[in-house]
């Protein structure tokens, strides 16, 4: 089993349509695969029907953007039912605060830099029904305002740039609850990158499950061992699901392809096991 169950289409900040990236992980090798795209499920029809036609089987998903401590974090939500009201509520929120961010972003750079970027940023909001920073990344490259992605944050939109905006994201409690409404399993992604120190992941891990999480991400693309190491000891340590994923958005990234990460360390149950039971 090569389970990839974090994928990201252009429904969200991916760059391809659900069909053709479920073509791309075929062609990977993967053999489960889910769609998590940022607060949106629209494009998990699309794949689930590419993923019968290609013989892998198809975890419908999302990733939930939350609050803990002032710290955005990401949970995923593998196994959904896609016609959750209560799920669908969640994520309408969660994209108008995504929407009034991106446009809090262009008045502040217009304001602060005069980047005149904000009737972009507008269409942006009405052709993509997640929109995110890294959209907005691509166009300040595309307009020749940043280098590439990294530098567009670095320069513009990161915290403490001038484009930075603060959001009210949900809180991780109301998160989870929204994806055990819609029967899904609560998955804590890429613990590994939050801004945080040793002793706060381990209390944000204990307040996840004291919520309701069950699972982590354990192997990721483009991890280090020593994250590997580390994610394994602390999901044994708090009885969590270990799971897998590229978090791929684009095939431009040549390092980053669909179904690449390390295997599992030994002692940990895969959450695609239990979501294929």
């Amino acid at each position: 089993m090569i389970a990839d169950l974090h994928l990201h289409s252009h429904h969200s900040d991916g760059v391809l349509a659900p069909a053709a990236l479920m073509q791309l992980v075929a062609a990977q090798g993967v053999t489960v695969a889910a769609l998590t795209d940022h607060d949106t499920v629209r494009g998990c029809a699309e794949a689930a029907q590419s993923c019968a036609a290609l013989g892998i089987a198809f975890v419908p998903g999302v990733e939930v953007t939350a609050a803990w401590q002032g710290q955005e974090l990401h949970v995923l939500g593998l196994g959904i039912n896609l016609g959750s009201e209560a799920l669908h509520t969640h994520l309408s929120m969660v994209r108008r605060l995504r929407q009034a961010r991106l446009l809090e972003i262009g008045r502040r750079l217009e304001r602060k830099k005069q980047l005149v970027v904000g009737e972009a940023i507008e269409e942006l909001c009405k052709t993509h029904d997640s929109p995110t920073r890294l959209h907005l990344a691509r166009l300040l490259v595309v307009r020749g305002l940043a280098k590439d992605i990294a530098h567009a944050f670095d320069n513009w939109l990161g915290r403490g740039q001038a484009g930075y905006a603060p959001v009210g994201w949900p809180a991780l409690q109301n998160a989870v609850q929204a994806i055990r409404e819609a029967g899904g399993q609560p998955v804590l992604a890429h613990p590994h990158r939050y801004k945080i120190s040793s002793g706060a992941l381990r209390r944000l891990l204990a307040e996840f499950c004291g919520v309701g999480g069950l699972g982590m991400e354990v192997a990721i693309g483009g991890m280090s061992s020593n994250d590997l190491d580390r994610l394994a000891q602390l999901a044994r340590a708090n009885g969590l699901m270990a799971s897998t994923g590229s978090d791929f958005h684009d095939p431009a990234i040549p390092w980053n392809p669909p179904g690449r990460f390390a295997k599992l360390p030994p002692g940990l149950e895969h959450v695609a096991v239990r979501l294929q039971r």
